[in-house]
């Protein structure tokens, strides 16, 4: 891996990208009325801290996805966090609400049921793992990330819109509904990017392609050649390996299941842009979260972070 020897700019693009993206959202104009998460007041910071949303009682009515909504419905949410599989009252930078010029979206799915019904694995890493990438994207570059994370649900009016780099995790344990994928498709045709890691071998890239099917039946899977301008941003990364999640420091096996061989796979544009980055058999998220773990590789952080920051100024830039 070699750095291209530039800075980057600050994106005057940026605005007009999230612009592009927010601009037929789906908001219910209720006073403190959401569709979605509901929000509460967090007693320990300022921000706010949301429900966890039963998964069986989602909407599920995909056919207003995309109906045209006034300005006032189309403003983003306040921040909020909920409570997550691995992290609970996580300290709150002190600049939480300084507004940014990209903001790492976490995508909130359903998950597949289990005998112990459906879990919230979206929140695998969070937010530990968003805020450290946030934290690497300032450090490696002119873009003004914001210091925290923006959870966001397809049911909470037009939030997702506002949002152009929407990431998540766990994805061989998602189970979208039709309304998920309805609006994960308009997300994307609207000129939205998504990134999607952590999910290892054949039966999760098997329950991970059901769902993707179900967002777009038409488009293909294929494989990033290592040509693809996503490689190519910031850093040039030709020489990619595979990054293992935590696990590694346990079992000393980068693999988990029979997942032994990366995939940088992703789905196109009609003009040939990656609109849907695939990081199969890699924890990418796991070496952003643990990238101050004395126990964990640092290789494997350093190519986590370098991979970030390409995939979100591609998703900037192109």
């Amino acid at each position: 891996m070699r750095a291209r020897g530039i800075c980057l700019l600050t994106f005057s693009g940026l605005a007009i990208l999230s612009a592009i993206c927010a601009t037929v959202p789906l908001r219910q104009s209720v006073p403190g009325v959401s569709q979605g998460p509901v929000r509460r007041r967090n007693p320990i910071a300022d921000g706010t801290r949301g429900i966890q949303p039963n998964q069986d009682m989602l909407p599920n009515d995909p056919s207003n996805v995309g109906r045209r909504t006034t300005r006032k419905e189309q403003q983003p949410g306040v921040f909020r966090e909920y409570p997550a599989w691995e992290y609970n009252d996580f300290p709150i930078p002190d600049d939480y609400a300084v507004p940014g010029e990209w903001v790492f979206a976490r995508f909130m799915y359903r998950a597949v049921e289990t005998p112990w019904g459906r879990r919230n694995n979206w929140t695998i890493d969070y937010p530990r793992s968003d805020r450290h990438l946030s934290g690497a994207v300032r450090r490696l570059s002119r873009v003004q990330a914001r210091s925290v994370e923006e959870p966001v649900a397809a049911e909470d009016g037009d939030d997702i819109y506002n949002w152009p780099w929407l990431y998540a995790v766990e994805v061989g344990h998602w189970d979208l509904t039709d309304f998920q994928a309805a609006k994960l498709r308009d997300f994307l045709l609207r000129g939205g990017f998504f990134m999607c890691d952590d999910f290892h071998g054949s039966q999760e890239w098997e329950v991970f392609t059901a769902s993707m099917k179900k967002v777009f039946p038409d488009k293909h899977i294929v494989d990033l050649p290592d040509s693809d301008p996503i490689f190519h941003t910031v850093y040039d990364l030709d020489d990619r390996y595979q990054v293992p999640g935590m696990q590694v420091t346990v079992t000393h096996r980068v693999a988990e299941k029979d997942g032994f061989v990366p995939r940088w796979r992703g789905i196109y544009d009609e003009k040939h842009r990656v609109m849907v980055a695939i990081c199969h058999n890699m924890d990418l998220g796991d070496s952003w979260e643990n990238a101050d773990d004395p126990r964990y590789p640092e290789q494997y952080s350093a190519l986590g972070f370098r991979i970030g920051v390409d995939y979100l100024v591609y998703a900037m830039t192109h």
